[in-house]
C-alpha cells in the first residue's frame, strides 16, 4: 500500500469512528421536562437567561426552549432534579450559567458530586469550589475531621457569574461481580472546566456528601443540584460506557533477531526467544533495535459491534490482524495508524507483528481499543515508551514579564509580552499593535514549545483564555464613528517605545501614533475579578478612536456594562470622558469603539 493512500485510509477510518461516537451520544432534549423524574416547580425550560455579576442570586428568564433553568430564592427554595434514565460509566458535557453567589453540582449516579459554584476570583480553590470533587462526610468523626477525601481543582479557571461556562466529565462507575460485590471503586477519569483539565484519575472511595444514598450501584440517575441557588444548563450531552471491554488472553510471543523489512521473511528462521505473557510490551526483548516481535493470542469480545483499534509502533513497521482479517498495516515511517472491525460476541485470533528498524527510536508498542459502550483503553503496557515530554512551566508568584511569540486565532504575534500576576490573572500585550490580544485566569505559561527540541518561540497560557481576535492597532484616526477600522499601520506613524515599570513591577506600555504619545497601563482588579486598562494621550485630540472589543454579539446592560460573545465576559466602561461607546456591525461581527480625547479607562471582567 502506498504511503499517501495509507494516510487517506487512516483519515477515513478516523472519520468513521467520529460518526460512531456521534451516534452513541445522547443529547438531552431541552424542549420540555419529560427527560426528568417528577421535575420540581423551581425548574423550567426557557429560551434565555440573564444575570449580572453583582446582584446576588438574581437570574432572569426569557420564554423559549433550549435551556434548563432553576430559579430559586429565600421565598422559593429550589430542589434537585434527576433524570429518568440510569447511567453507569459516562462522559457528560454541558454549559452552565450561575447567578452571583450560587452553588450547584453535578452528581454522577446521584452519588458523586463535581462542584459547580460561583468561585469567581478565588485564588486558592478548595474541594468546595468550582470544578472540585466534593468531600465525603462522617458525622462520627471529631469536629474539623468530619469532611474527608475531597479534591480541589488544580487551579481556579472559573468565569464570572452570569456568563456561560463549560464542563466535561469522564466518569468510570464502580464495578461489581456477578454476586453484586464491588470489585473496583468509581473514578473521575477527567474533569475539564472551561477547556482546562482540573481533575485526572481521581479514585472515589465512596459517595460524596449529600448523595442519594451511601450505597453504591452499577447504574444511577444523573442529578443536578438545585437547592443552593439559581443556575441554568444547556447543550447537555451524554455518552454512556456500560458494556464489558474486550480481553486479550492466551497471549504468546516470539522474538526474532535481525532487520525484517519484509515481515514474511521471519517465518523461515527460528525465534531468538519465545514464551507466554499477559500484556503487549517490548520488555520481553533484550535487543534495542533490529528485531521483530510476533504476538499471538485470543481476543474475547463480550459486546457485539464495531471496534476501533489504534496502534503506535515506534521506529518500525508492523500489522494487526483480528479473526484473520487485516485491521491495521503500518509501513516503515508511518508509526501510527488505526482501523475498524465488526465482531460478534465470541473469541477471535489476535496476531500483531512489530518490526523495529530505526536505531535511534526507543522501542514501543501501543495498542488501544474502543467499542460500543466501551471507553477507549490500552491493551498494551502503559508503562512502556511514554510518548510525551515533561512540560516546561513558568509560574507568576510575583509580577512577571516574559517575551515570546503568541498564537492568536490563526495569527502569530511575534512581539508579545506576557504579563503575569500572583493574583492569577494575566494578559499578553502585542508591542506591534498596542493591543491586549488575550487575557487569562489560572496558572501562567507553558513554555515547552520555546525550549523543547529546537523550539519555535511560542508560549501558551495554562488557564482559561479570552482571545480578542485579529491583532489590529488599538487606536485609529477616524473622521466619524461610521468609518471602517483600518488594519494598515502605514500613515499612522506608529512607533513602539517599550514600557516603564512601576514600583510593583507592573509595566506601562508606551508608543507614538498619529503624532501623539500614548501611555497604556493595565492592572489586575481587586479580588482577581479581571483587568482594568487605562489609555492616556499626551495631547488632547478630537479625531482618535479606541477599539475596545469585537465579538459575535454584544448585549447592553445597565450602568455602562456590556456582555460579549454569547455571555462569555463583561466589558465595563469606568471613565470615557463623557463619550458614549458606539456598537456597530463589521464583517459579520459586532465591534465596540469609543472616541478618546485625553484618556479612557475600562475593565474586562471574566
Amino acid at each position: 500500500m502506498k504511503p499517501d493512500y495509507l494516510k487517506i485510509c487512516i483519515l477515513c477510518i478516523g472519520f468513521t469512528q467520529w460518526i460512531l461516537q456521534l451516534q452513541a451520544q445522547d443529547k438531552i432534549p431541552l424542549t420540555g421536562l419529560g427527560f426528568f423524574q417528577d421535575p420540581p416547580s423551581s425548574w423550567s425550560i426557557v429560551g434565555d437567561v440573564n444575570s449580572g455579576f453583582e446582584d446576588k442570586a438574581v437570574l432572569s428568564l426569557s420564554t423559549g426552549t433550549g435551556i434548563l433553568a432553576n430559579l430559586t430564592d429565600m421565598s422559593h427554595p429550589g430542589h434537585d432534579i434527576l433524570t429518568k434514565q440510569l447511567y453507569g460509566g459516562m462522559d457528560i458535557e454541558l454549559d452552565y450559567l450561575m447567578a452571583p453567589g450560587s452553588n450547584s453540582g453535578i452528581y454522577l449516579q446521584g452519588r458523586y458530586e463535581v462542584q459547580l459554584r460561583d468561585s469567581w476570583g478565588t485564588v486558592l480553590p478548595t474541594s468546595a469550589d468550582n470544578g472540585g470533587i466534593y468531600e465525603r462526610w462522617n458525622e462520627n468523626k471529631p469536629d474539623g475531621q468530619k469532611g474527608y477525601d475531597g479534591h480541589a481543582p488544580r487551579q481556579n479557571v472559573s468565569r464570572a457569574p452570569g456568563t456561560w461556562q463549560h464542563m466535561k466529565i469522564s466518569f468510570q462507575a464502580p464495578r461489581f461481580n456477578g454476586a453484586g460485590q464491588k470489585t473496583g471503586n468509581a473514578r473521575m477519569l477527567r474533569v475539564e472546566l472551561n477547556g482546562v483539565p482540573v481533575q485526572e484519575n481521581i479514585e472515589l472511595s465512596g459517595p460524596t456528601r449529600g448523595a442519594l444514598g451511601n450505597d453504591e450501584v452499577p447504574r444511577g440517575p444523573l442529578r443536578l443540584q438545585g437547592d443552593h441557588g439559581s443556575v441554568a444548563f444547556r447543550n447537555i450531552k451524554i455518552t454512556s460506557f456500560d458494556n464489558l471491554p474486550p480481553a486479550l488472553v492466551n497471549l504468546k510471543y516470539a522474538v526474532y533477531k535481525g532487520k525484517y523489512e519484509e515481515e514474511i521473511k521471519f517465518l523461515s528462521v527460528p525465534p531468538e526467544s519465545s514464551g507466554t505473557t499477559e500484556i503487549l510490551s517490548t520488555n520481553i526483548t533484550r535487543f534495542p533495535t533490529e528485531f521483530l516481535i510476533q504476538y499471538k493470542g485470543v481476543l474475547q469480545i463480550k459486546s457485539p459491534g464495531s471496534y476501533h483499534f489504534s496502534m503506535n509502533l515506534s521506529g518500525g513497521r508492523g500489522s494487526l490482524k483480528i479473526n484473520n482479517q487485516g485491521v491495521i498495516f503500518l509501513g516503515q515511517g508511518s508509526g501510527r495508524g488505526s482501523g475498524n472491525i465488526t465482531l460478534p460476541v465470541g473469541e477471535f485470533p489476535f496476531d500483531l507483528i512489530y518490526s523495529k528498524l530505526v536505531v535511534w527510536d526507543q522501542p514501543m508498542i501501543g495498542v488501544e481499543v474502543a467499542g460500543p459502550g466501551i471507553r477507549s483503553f490500552k491493551l498494551s503496557d502503559a508503562n512502556v515508551g511514554a510518548d510525551h515530554e515533561d512540560p516546561i512551566l513558568v509560574s507568576a508568584d510575583v509580577n512577571t514579564l516574559l517575551r515570546s511569540f503568541s498564537d492568536i486565532d490563526t495569527f502569530k504575534v511575534t512581539h508579545a509580552v506576557n504579563v503575569g500576576s500572583p493574583m492569577k490573572v494575566h494578559y499578553t500585550y502585542d508591542l506591534d499593535k498596542g493591543m491586549i490580544v488575550q487575557v487569562w485566569r489560572g496558572d501562567f505559561l507553558d513554555v515547552s514549545s520555546m525550549w523543547h527540541g529546537r523550539g519555535d518561540g511560542t508560549a501558551h497560557p495554562q488557564g482559561v483564555v479570552l482571545q480578542f481576535g485579529r491583532p489590529l492597532l488599538a487606536i485609529n484616526d477616524l473622521g466619524s464613528s461610521g468609518m471602517q477600522w483600518s488594519s494598515d499601520t502605514s500613515g499612522s506613524g506608529f512607533r513602539p517605545k517599550g514600557y516603564i515599570m512601576d514600583e510593583t513591577d507592573r509595566p506601562a506600555f508606551q508608543y507614538f501614533i498619529y503624532r501623539n504619545r500614548v501611555k497604556d497601563k493595565t492592572t489586575v482588579l481587586p479580588n482577581s475579578k479581571g483587568i482594568q486598562r487605562e489609555i492616556s494621550l499626551e495631547k488632547s485630540t478630537d479625531h482618535l478612536y479606541l477599539r475596545l472589543a469585537t465579538a459575535k454579539n454584544i448585549e447592553t446592560l445597565s450602568n455602562g456594562v456590556y456582555l460579549l460573545d454569547d455571555k462569555t465576559y463583561y466589558l465595563r466602561m469606568d471613565d470615557t470622558g463623557q463619550e458614549k461607546p458606539v456598537i456597530r456591525a463589521v464583517d459579520g461581527q459586532m465591534e465596540i469603539i469609543v472616541q478618546i480625547h485625553q484618556s479612557v479607562r475600562y475593565s474586562i471582567l471574566f
